[in-house]
C-alpha cells in the first residue's frame, strides 16, 4: 500500500506536540541522568521514555515501518529499504540537563533511502518545522521561502568551538579562515534545531564533524525543501545509516565554502 506522505507528516507532528507536552511536564520531575560514551554523552529517562512513546505511535499506525531510534528502542536496521523513521527523542540532551532549552525532537521518514518527511520540533519556543518532500517546508503553519545566496562574508555560521582548536577529527586550519571570513558564528548546541536554523535563514551555513543519521535525517529533508544543500565535508552524499561530517547550506554559500576552504584540490 503506497504511503501518504502528508497523512504521516501531519501525525509527526501530533506526536511531535504529544511528546513536547510530556517533557514539558518533567522539568517539575526529577530526572535520572546517566553517560553513555563519555562523560559528556548524556541521556535521561525522557530521552527513553520519548523514544518509547514515539515508537508505540509508529508500530501501531504502520507495522510495516523500520525505526531507527538513538537510544535503541527500536529495531536493528541494517538496510534503507521500504519506509524507514529515523528519530531522536531529545537532539541536544545535555541542554536539556542544564539549561532546559534549546533542544528538539526529530523525526525523518525515508522512503527506498529518500527523505519523505522531515520534522523538528523546537520544544521550548513551540516552533515546529515540518516538510514533505517536494512541498515545502514550513515553520508552524507559515511556509518558508526558498533560501537565498548570501557571500561568505555577510554570513552567519553555526559551529562548535571544538572544531577551530585541536581535536582529533580535522585539521583546525581548514576552518579557521572560514570564521575569519563569515560574519559571525553562532553554536546552540543541537544539530536538530541548527539544522532547522538553516532551513528558515536563521543560520546560512552549519559545519560539524561527527552526527549519526537521527541527529540529521529531518533537517537534511528541511533544507533541501528549501534549496540548500546538505553532504558532508568533502561535499559527497551522507550516508544515512552511518555517522557523517555535516556541512549543510545556502545552495552558493555551500559551493564557494567547499571550493575555497574544504576542497583538497
Amino acid at each position: 500500500m503506497a504511503n501518504n506522505w502528508d497523512e504521516i507528516r501531519n501525525q509527526a507532528v501530533t506526536w511531535a506536540h504529544e511528546a513536547g507536552d510530556v517533557i514539558r511536564e518533567s522539568f517539575e520531575k526529577e530526572l535520572t541522568i546517566e553517560t553513555k560514551s563519555n562523560a559528556d554523552d548524556l541521556v535521561t529517562n525522557m530521552d527513553r521514555e520519548v523514544e518509547e512513546y514515539l515508537i508505540n505511535k509508529i508500530k501501531e499506525s504502520y507495522p510495516e515501518h523500520q525505526i531507527l531510534g538513538e537510544e535503541g528502542i527500536g529495531e536493528e536496521v541494517t538496510s534503507l529499504e521500504g519506509t524507514v523513521w529515523i528519530i531522536d527523542p531529545i537532539d541536544g540532551t545535555m541542554n536539556f540537563v542544564h539549561q532546559q532549552t534549546n533542544f528538539a525532537i526529530s523525526i525523518g521518514v525515508y522512503h527506498e533511502g529518500v527523505g519523505m518527511v522531515g520534522v523538528i520540533y523546537n520544544v521550548i519556543y513551540d516552533e515546529m518545522f515540518h516538510a514533505v518532500k517536494g512541498k515545502g517546508a514550513f515553520l508552524n503553519d507559515v511556509k518558508l521561502p526558498e533560501l537565498e545566496g548570501v557571500p561568505i562574508e555577510k554570513s552567519i555560521i553555526a559551529i562548535n568551538a571544538t572544531w577551530i582548536t585541536r581535536n582529533e577529527r580535522i585539521d583546525p586550519a581548514r576552518l579557521v579562515p572560514v570564521v575569519d571570513r563569515c560574519r559571525g558564528t553562532r553554536s546552540y548546541g543541537s544539530a536538530a534545531i541548527e539544522l532547522a536554523f538553516v532551513a528558515s535563514g536563521r543560520l546560512d551555513a552549519y559545519i560539524t564533524m561527527r552526527l549519526s543519521p537521527w541527529d540529521f535525517a529531518a533537517g537534511k529533508v528541511l533544507i533541501e525543501e528549501v534549496g540548500g544543500r546538505v553532504t558532508n565535508l568533502d561535499g559527497d552524499p551522507l550516508d544515512m545509516l552511518g555517522r557523517n561530517s555535516i556541512f549543510a547550506g545556502k545552495a552558493g554559500l555551500h559551493q564557494q565554502i567547499l571550493e575555497e576552504y574544504l576542497s583538497d584540490d
